[in-house]
């Protein structure tokens, strides 16, 4: 069973940056495409990048061309770089497998991302 553990959130202001981590516990994700989703307080769940097991990326159009996702399997993290963060960033930002897969593992804790005007 594979565990996902966010971090690296926390609070920062408009313009900043923040480095998230995603690692798994319990297996390993190589040959799995991955995603980073974010939940705003009275939002739905939603997915801003995702990652493909050859390393390919897309973007939700809200983070493009600021965030980045990128793997390393060797240690079982996925990562999600934010540049020129916005308040409207703000949400509990969490990794699994990218929307529409035929399963997903159990979702992690989150981590929290506060960005202020």
């Amino acid at each position: 069973q594979v565990h996902l553990v966010e971090s690296g959130g926390g609070l920062v202001q408009a313009g900043g940056s923040l480095r998230l981590s995603c690692a798994a516990s319990g297996s390993i994700f190589s040959g799995y495409s991955m995603a980073w989703y974010r939940q705003a307080p009275g939002h739905q769940r939603e997915s801003v990048a995702r990652i493909g097991s050859g390393g390919s990326s897309n973007y939700a159009d809200s983070v493009k061309g600021r965030f980045t996702i990128s793997r390393d399997d060797a240690r079982n993290t996925v990562y999600l770089q934010m540049n020129s963060l916005k308040p409207e960033d703000t949400a509990v930002y969490y990794c699994n497998r990218p929307p529409f897969s035929t399963f997903y593992f159990s979702w992690g804790q989150g981590t929290q991302v506060t960005v202020s005007s």
